[in-house]
């Protein structure tokens, strides 16, 4: 089954997306998400200038010698445009080896550890009346866990306060968008959020926070305690955590459940943070941690630590990236919960797809291979568009993490 083309595919249908297409000399075709957010187009260059020529010839059904075999041969190892493309091979070959067996990609891994993946929307506000309402529709189509942000008094925007009801998207079109932080505010502001969350909705229905990696260690550390009367689900991304050894300052001074690793591109980058438990859930992406391959690996060293998985799915993710993350979550058995983010209408056309959602629950479907598919006509309707993710500075003007 050799693969005799590939080519990458840049569109915009209401956000950007760049996909990566493999063709077997049977005729099969496979697809991968290599979407990098605000940086689409140095993931286009590298699939397309360094990795295509490489792929031609080669035996599509040998998974883990091509992955190795992309890694290893650049030398210059890991990092995110080098693991998004990455990515793109590993997922697309994945879904073509499916598509040959006609079977869904979760029986290749294993076949499924449980019956639907529990997934967590996205509900927020200007304030914390607007974040009640947002919650109280999301608990009424049925989600179970519902992640809550909402804006901050004395700061005229803030992370996680979208644009639209069913989904946020960041990113802003020709130049970064600049905004005021204040820790002090944030920090006083949040439990006031969830000590009304809890009085609306009770202790049944799951609630998670994610800070975005604004937080200092010990920052990270009071929020956590000051939250642990409101037992979230998990805090996200508390901390920068380049400097693993840092949650454990976090850990020493709450119970409140941690979650980090969107932006992790290998195992390494949270190796440390799995052995010494000192994490929750790992939330690697399938487009930023290298594939389902690499994922899997780390879900395996995870387990050992009692560690679960909830896998990132902000909608910079397309479609054929859901569809690997759902096929993934059904298969490992560690599994924690699924991030999911309605796309826009224009991204579901041009891609369409298997998954479903029901009741607060997905499952990626049993078509052969990821059940996801582009329209390439349909796609070139909508041409790239520059576009970066805002930046945060501190009231006094020093860049601080968005």
């Amino acid at each position: 089954m050799r693969i005799v083309d590939a080519k990458v595919i840049i569109c915009s249908p209401g956000r950007n997306f760049v996909t990566l297409k493999i063709t077997t000399e049977d005729g099969l075709h496979g697809l991968g998400d290599a979407t990098l957010n605000g940086r689409e187009l140095a993931v286009a260059s590298y699939l397309s200038d360094h990795v295509i020529p490489l792929l031609i010839g080669r035996d599509a059904r040998r998974i883990e010698d091509l992955w190795q075999y992309l890694y290893k041969g650049a030398y210059w190892r890991r990092g995110p445009v080098t693991m998004a493309s990455i990515s793109a091979v590993d997922t697309a070959l994945w879904d073509i080896k499916g598509k040959s067996l006609n079977v869904p990609v979760y029986q290749l891994l294993g076949g499924a550890s449980r019956d639907a993946i529990l997934v967590y929307g996205h509900a927020s506000g200007k304030d914390i009346d607007d974040t009640v309402a947002a919650v109280a529709a999301y608990a009424k189509l049925g989600y179970k866990a519902i992640r809550a942000q909402s804006g901050i008094p004395g700061l005229n925007s803030t992370y996680g306060v979208g644009r639209g009801k069913m989904f946020y998207e960041p990113a802003e079109k020709d130049a970064p968008v600049e905004d005021l932080w204040s820790s002090e505010l944030y920090l006083n502001f949040v439990p006031r959020l969830f000590e009304r969350l809890r009085k609306e909705f009770g202790s049944d229905l799951h609630l998670l926070h994610d800070a975005h990696h604004r937080l200092t260690p010990i920052e990270a550390a009071r929020l956590g305690k000051e939250l642990e009367p409101y037992h979230l689900f998990w805090l996200e991304d508390p901390t920068p955590a380049e400097l693993q050894e840092s949650f454990r300052l976090i850990r020493r001074h709450t119970t409140t459940p941690l979650a980090v690793g969107e932006v992790f591109n290998s195992i390494f980058d949270c190796q440390q943070l799995i052995q010494e438990q000192l994490i929750d859930y790992i939330r690697a992406a399938v487009v930023h941690a290298a594939g389902i391959s690499h994922l899997r690996k780390i879900a395996s060293l995870a387990e050992m630590y009692q560690v679960r998985t909830g896998c990132h799915g902000a909608t910079d993710m397309s479609p054929v990236c859901m569809a690997a993350a759902l096929h993934f979550d059904l298969s490992v058995h560690n599994f924690g919960i699924q991030e999911y983010m309605h796309h826009s209408a224009e991204t579901d056309r041009v891609f369409s797809h298997s998954y479903t959602f029901a009741d607060g629950m997905m499952h990626p479907g049993d078509a052969p291979g990821l059940g996801v598919d582009i329209d390439e006509q349909l796609a070139s309707n909508y041409p790239y568009r520059r576009a970066y993710l805002p930046i945060n500075r501190k009231l006094d003007g020093t860049m601080h993490s968005w």
